[in-house]
Order: structure tokens, then C-alpha cells, then sequence
């Protein structure tokens, strides 16, 4: 078997799932079988020994075309990967046609594929490879250019409107419910409410910003933060007694809440809410973090 048809059978073994991929960061069947093409050829051109991971080298070099791709797109100009002065293998591929469309809307649906289409690319990007193939955020991080921190609020943000395009407004006004219900706990202090609006495997992410100017709160006696929190115990905890001035907020079109002195929002509480609980919490006060959300006060 020569090297060329070792390469093919090895990326053939692969193929399913990075067509996958690159379907749900691009939604068409045409540019996906145009990003396999070129992941192919990426492949064909490299010294792949020292590879001890290829699908997830694999999966690295598809997000990358098709990161170019939906930056292209956004730009409205086109970028060409190829290099016109080398011969390059063909592989063949299946014909794209309305099917590839039909199929992906299916499985992901067609309102989600809206919305993903107005997400940034490095946003998409991060929640496709995270959220739907489980693709660690430090392994992401690189492929866009960022923190592992930075690109896991990526990923959030896309979530999150993902979530305020798709959820019914029923849903969201219950998820509204639960954010004031643990904000109203939280100011009076009231810890057997937070423990019960929160789920056992509760998560709070703090940026360092936000960790420092609790730091200097609680020298003057007001809760501290930590960096990362888990469980219901420990983030109730934290937040007893906390957000006395924090107001409800729709961040990135779903329920949260805010610090906005005067009008101007300067720390923004991110709430994850499933089946009643709040799963997740993230607490923003870095000034490029807040100014990269969405955030629209709605007061009291």
C-alpha cells in the first residue's frame, strides 16, 4: 500500500465525523464537502508520525478551514487555502444536494441553525466543538486564538442565545422566575433558599477581576469569591448574603442580572438554568468580558 492510499484509508476512517463537523459549523452540505476537501489535502502535505492523536489533529485542522470560511463569509471577501503552485491529490467525495441540508436540519433544527448563523465565528466555532462533540475547551482555545477562560465565555455567550432564540417565552419567563427568586435569597441571606434553587452539581466561575474586588470586600466584612466553585453548598455560600445591589438583567437575551451604578453596567451575573435549578453561574467583572455582552437592565 503506498503512503498516499495509507493517508486515504486513515482519513476515509475519520470522515464521518468530521463531515459532522464541519456541517454544523457551516450548515451546508456543498461548503462542508469544500472543508473536507481541503482537510484532506492539509493532510496530504503533512508529516502526520509524530501524530499520536490524528482524529483529534483531524478535527483541529477542519475547525481551522472552517474557521477562514465563516470569517469569509462575514467579511464578504474570499480566502483561498490552497497553494496554486502544488499538485494536489484528489479524494473523492460524495455529491452535495438538498438532502446534506435536510438531514442536518433534522438533527440540529432549523431554528438552532438561525441562530448559529448570527453568531460571531469564533463563537460557533467554540460552542459547535464544545457543546456538540465534547471538544475540551483547551484544546478550542488554540484554534481561535484565546484563553482556555476566554474561550469558554465564547462558548457561553453562543449558548446562551442560542438558548433565548430557541426557548419558548414560557420557558424563559420560568427561568426569570428562578434568577429573581435566588437574587431576593441572596440579599436577605436566606441559605436554605439558595441551597434549594440550586442544583447539587452547581458550578460558579468568577473572572480574576471579579475575584480581586471581592477580596477587597471582604476586608470591610462582605462575602469573599473564589476563582471556580462547585456544589450547591459552596456557591450558596458565597453568594449569601452577596448581590444586595445587583438588578435582574436579560444578558445575551436570557434572565440574569447586573451591578449598574448609575446606569452604567459594570459586573454581570450569567445564569444557567435547567429544570428549575440554576446549574451554572458565571460572575463578569473583567471590562472587556462585560462589554462583549449584551445586557439590558430591566429592573426591579
Amino acid at each position: 500500500m503506498s503512503d498516499d492510499d495509507f493517508l486515504a484509508r486513515q482519513f476515509e476512517d475519520h470522515r464521518t465525523h468530521l463531515r459532522a463537523v464541519a456541517l454544523r459549523m457551516l450548515g451546508s452540505g456543498a461548503d462542508a464537502d469544500d472543508a473536507l476537501q481541503e482537510t484532506w489535502l492539509r493532510l496530504s502535505r503533512s508529516d502526520t508520525s509524530e501524530v499520536a492523536n490524528l482524529a483529534g489533529w483531524l478535527t483541529t485542522v477542519v475547525s481551522r478551514v472552517c474557521l477562514d470560511v465563516l470569517r469569509a463569509r462575514r467579511s464578504r471577501s474570499e480566502v483561498s487555502l490552497d497553494d496554486p503552485d502544488r499538485p494536489e491529490p484528489a479524494l473523492p467525495r460524495p455529491a452535495a444536494g438538498p438532502e446534506h441540508e435536510a438531514v442536518l436540519a433534522d438533527s440540529v433544527g432549523v431554528a438552532m441553525l438561525v441562530v448559529l448563523d448570527t453568531l460571531a465565528p469564533a463563537e460557533r466555532l467554540a460552542f459547535v466543538l464544545h457543546d456538540m462533540f465534547g471538544v475540551p475547551f483547551d484544546e478550542i482555545a488554540p484554534i481561535v486564538d484565546r484563553a482556555p477562560a476566554a474561550t469558554r465565555q465564547l462558548a457561553s455567550r453562543a449558548r446562551r442565545r442560542v438558548q433565548g432564540a430557541t426557548l419558548a417565552p414560557a420557558d424563559l419567563s420560568r427561568r426569570r422566575q428562578v434568577v429573581d427568586a435566588f437574587l431576593a435569597a441572596s440579599r436577605e441571606g436566606r441559605f436554605e433558599d439558595l441551597l434549594a434553587l440550586l442544583d447539587p452539581e452547581v458550578s460558579l466561575h468568577a473572572d480574576d477581576a471579579a475575584v480581586a474586588s471581592a477580596r477587597l470586600g471582604a476586608a470591610a466584612g462582605a462575602p469573599g469569591l473564589e476563582r471556580e466553585l462547585q456544589g450547591a453548598r459552596a456557591v450558596a455560600t458565597a453568594f449569601s448574603g452577596r448581590a444586595r445591589a445587583a438588578q435582574p438583567a436579560l444578558v445575551d437575551g436570557m434572565p440574569g442580572a447586573a451591578w449598574a451604578p448609575a446606569g452604567v453596567v459594570r459586573s454581570v451575573f450569567v445564569f444557567v438554568v435547567e429544570d428549575g435549578r440554576v446549574t451554572s453561574i458565571d460572575v463578569v467583572v473583567e471590562p472587556d468580558q462585560v462589554a462583549a455582552l449584551e445586557v439590558v437592565l430591566v429592573g426591579n
